[in-house]
C-alpha cells in the first residue's frame, strides 16, 4: 500500500511531520518539492500538464464537429 507523508529535511535527515509506523529498512521514495515562489510555479506547471492532457484530446474533436451541424 502506498502512503504519502509530509516531512522536512533537517541536518540531511528527513523528519516526518506526522506520526506513522514505518518498519525499519523499508524502501521509500522521496519527492523534493520546491519552496517559496518556486512552489507556486511548480504546482501551476504540474496542473497545466494535466489540463493539457485532458483538453488537448483529439478524441474530443467530434463534439466540435457536432456543434457545427
Amino acid at each position: 500500500m502506498l502512503n504519502t507523508l509530509w516531512g522536512i529535511v533537517r541536518e540531511e535527515k528527513i523528519e516526518l511531520l506526522e506520526k506513522a509506523y514505518i518498519p525499519e529498512g523499508i524502501k521509500v521514495l522521496v519527492t523534493v518539492l520546491p519552496s517559496g515562489d518556486n512552489e507556486a510555479q511548480f504546482w501551476l506547471k504540474t496542473s497545466q500538464i494535466s489540463l493539457d492532457a485532458i483538453w488537448n484530446n483529439p478524441e474530443d474533436d467530434i463534439y466540435g464537429q457536432l456543434l457545427k451541424k
